[in-house]
């Protein structure tokens, strides 16, 4: 499955649980959600991934985790705050970096219609 394809499947499971529970709750419950639909859905799925920081040479553990990552090539980035801002769009493109992955989704659960809270961000230095 492309990312693209996986994209979609989990916006559809995205959508499903925030009609399901609304906005309101916090970051955690989301994720948690997320993390049980995609497992049942039959997808691989890893919560609060590790991630790396190299610097020149060095590998760092700095403590850095990507919130879900589906099929070794998917980022979710999960909110629950009033608004994205480009903090957390610059927060997903770093993890997208660090692991050399192409495509994330930042999705904010607080908002009235979920579509309005995904953000899909693209690494662009990935070439395929």
């Amino acid at each position: 499955m492309t990312e693209n394809e996986l994209s979609n499947k989990i916006i559809g499971i995205a959508i499903h649980i925030h009609k399901t529970l609304g906005p309101g709750l916090l970051e955690s419950a989301y994720l948690e959600c997320l993390f049980y639909k995609i497992g049942e859905s039959g997808l691989l799925i890893e919560k609060e991934k590790p991630i790396p920081l190299v610097f020149e040479t060095v590998k760092l553990n700095c403590g850095y985790r990507i919130d879900l990552l589906v099929e070794k090539k998917l980022v979710l980035e999960i909110k629950s705050v009033d608004a994205i801002n480009d903090i957390h769009l610059a927060q997903t493109l770093t993890y997208l970096r660090l692991g050399n992955y192409r495509l994330g989704l930042l999705i904010n659960f607080n908002t009235i219609l979920l579509k309005d809270g995904i953000k899909r961000v693209i690494n662009s230095q990935i070439n395929y």
